[in-house]
């Protein structure tokens, strides 16, 4: 029986184990990096074990210190989670070797599906070992671990020595190994999967599937279960293969078969040895608790052979620190506020008054709604993303709203290919034109001087407030009058500090303001409260590529320097930040006429890191 878990890992995952197991009774310990001190899931862990350092290389990815880790806090057993150790055969042989419970399928079958190259000759499947201009598009893929990185998509011959060499090097930095292999590239097909959970007894239950299509960078943005849209026969088809590959293995515990479902066949991808993000879709269908099941099972339980029926269905959206008009880019600062209605589960790793740092992933949360109807699930979570309350760094909250109305989505017709298809129409600003008359009427009812200027028995000078709402500049003009304040065209029904009323072609609508420093959350809206003058010194030369994000530079290209001629597109330098590697490329056709960045180098956003000096 257990009694303590450590769970080596961080995060919404580490906090959503932590969860169950104060359900079942059972003591929890967190590991963390010296950036995670003060993480939430180093809180509400019963203990927590420091692992020096921050970069994951140093701390989560550190077998040997989490194991002497578990064994100092007495932990009886240890949940990987998913990321960094989940699926390292050699790390879960350790735990048993320290007389501790592996809460995970057998270090066997992990490396018999870990690897997904080992994985795909187990099924019958060979990867290409020699890349022709006939096989293209190809797809370059880490052999360990998962979340998409690691892969590339490669269209050009001539491009596939670069991305086999970036791939290589985002592999060994998020799992510690830097194998990668290359298979063919399924253009357009849907990603589904199937959930099995396996016993020590023999007892294999495929428990339905999931659509997990919209994706970015290789990474699911939105799941939900079941896969809509499949055949009967389809559907059969996917389960068997499942556990084929689950007996194939071995396997015991929880874990995911993935395929490309395209032209009505189901084309074999890998199998995760572990749990996955979107399992609480799975979760919220069949009315269970993956992680229960996963602590049963290590404990040598049966599996019920009868498993419960699914009922509904579930979606999930993933909420992260990133900005999706500008290539994905990472965010970072304090999380000042997230809260989101009632009727959705939240699973997530912050809360009020954290800081998204540059370590980790960016993910902040995932968001789950579950109805009897399909588009029942789509139109409630939706809603409850709408109507969250996310005050801190930009996030994808408002492409997750638009995706999961997007017709394409409501329709069930969507594929892999769908942000490459919709991203720009998708991103196109969502933000409420009213928002800086709204943040300017609250800020003028906290400044002292314009609360002076609204006593003034004569009418005042119009009051200017400059914005940065949405990558553009917008100023707004008001005035104090004997009445009160007064914007041309619209009525202004009421303004305090945190709520403003306005009157907008007869409708009256509200406006909540929430303000931090320079930056301000208008309803869903964010904008940045500009100087009324601009600063003359924080002019950039013509063709100056500034830091699109903290991170550090891990990577410059090969011969790079001063005087070498470029071309518009060309590679130039990698940043990585929040495990995803960022490509800065030459804007313009010309030389390079400054280099300010080496590779170890950490940056700040807005940092220069080059000069092109476009050829005339």
């Amino acid at each position: 029986m257990i009694t303590s878990v450590l769970v080596a890992n961080r995060g919404e995952i580490a906090c959503r184990v932590f969860r169950t197991c104060r359900e079942l009774g059972i003591r929890t310990i967190a590991v963390h990096s010296d950036a995670d001190e003060g993480a939430l899931h180093a809180r509400v862990a019963d203990a927590s074990v420091r692992l020096p350092g921050e970069a994951p290389a140093d701390t989560y990815l550190r077998g040997d210190l989490i194991v002497k880790a578990a064994v100092a806090a007495g932990a009886d057993a240890v949940h990987p989670g998913y990321g960094f150790l989940s699926e390292n055969a050699d790390f879960a042989r350790a735990v048993q070797d320290a007389g501790l419970l592996w809460i995970g399928p057998p270090p066997e079958a992990i490396e018999a599906m870990a690897s997904k190259t080992r994985a795909k000759q187990l099924m019958g499947i060979q990867p290409l070992t020699h890349v022709a201009e006939a096989d293209l598009p190809v797809l370059v893929k880490a052999a360990a671990g998962g979340g998409g990185r690691g892969m590339r998509v490669v269209r050009r011959i001539a491009d596939l020595d670069a991305e086999l060499a970036s791939a290589r090097a985002e592999a060994a930095s998020a799992f510690g190994d830097g194998e990668v292999f290359v298979e063919p590239y399924v253009e357009n097909g849907r990603h589904v999967e199937v959930q099995i959970l396996a016993d020590t007894h023999g007892t294999i239950l495929p428990l339905g599937t999931r659509d997990c299509s919209l994706q970015r960078r290789h990474q699911k943005v939105v799941e939900e279960a079941p896969a809509p849209g499949l055949s009967e026969e389809l559907q059969q088809e996917l389960s068997t293969l499942a556990v084929r590959a689950a007996r194939a293995a071995d396997y015991v515990g929880a874990g995911t078969v993935e395929f490309l479902v395209a032209d009505g066949r189901a084309h074999f991808l890998e199998m995760n040895t572990r749990l996955q993000v979107e399992h609480p879709v799975t979760e919220a269908v069949f009315g269970l608790d993956l992680v229960a099941e996963q602590i049963r099972v290590a404990e040598g339980h049966p599996l019920d052979n009868d498993p419960p029926r699914a009922r509904g269905h579930a979606v999930e959206a993933r909420l992260y620190a990133e900005d999706p008009s500008r290539d994905w880019t990472p965010q970072t600062g304090r999380l000042h506020r997230l809260s989101v209605p009632e009727g959705v589960r939240l699973d997530t790793g912050y809360t009020d008054g954290d800081d998204i740092g540059v370590h980790y992933d960016p993910m902040l949360a995932k968001v789950v709604a579950h109805a009897p109807t399909r588009a029942e699930a789509v139109r409630r979570l939706a809603s409850a993303l709408e109507r969250a309350v996310i005050h801190g760094p930009v996030t994808n909250r408002d492409l997750l709203v638009s995706s999961l109305r997007h017709p394409e989505f409501t329709a069930a017709r969507m594929d892999t290919g769908f942000y490459d298809r919709h991203l720009l129409e998708l991103t196109a600003s969502a933000a409420d034109p009213h928002a800086p008359l709204a943040a300017a009427l609250a800020d003028a009812r906290t400044s002292p001087r314009s609360r002076f200027g609204g006593w003034r028995n004569v009418p005042s000078q119009p009051q200017t407030k400059r914005y940065e709402m949405a990558g553009e500049e917008h100023e707004v003009h008001y005035r104090h009058t004997r009445t009160g304040l007064e914007a041309g065209g619209v009525r202004v029904v009421h303004a305090e500090e945190h709520l403003v009323l306005l009157e907008v072609d007869g409708v009256q609508r509200k406006f909540e303001v929430a303000r931090y420093g320079d930056r301000l959350h208008v309803n869903t809206t964010t904008l940045t409260a500009l100087p009324r003058f601009p600063d003359p010194t924080a002019q950039h030369a013509p063709g100056s590529l500034l830091a699109p994000m903290p991170g550090t530079v891990v990577r410059v290209a090969d011969g790079l320097t001063a005087g070498t001629p470029v071309k518009a597109g060309d590679p130039l330098l990698w940043l990585e930040a929040m495990k995803m590697q960022h490509k800065i490329t030459a804007p313009v056709t010309g030389t390079l006429s400054e280099l300010c960045a080496v590779p170890g180098q950490q940056v700040e956003p807005g940092a220069l890191l080059a000069v092109v000096k476009e050829t005339p």
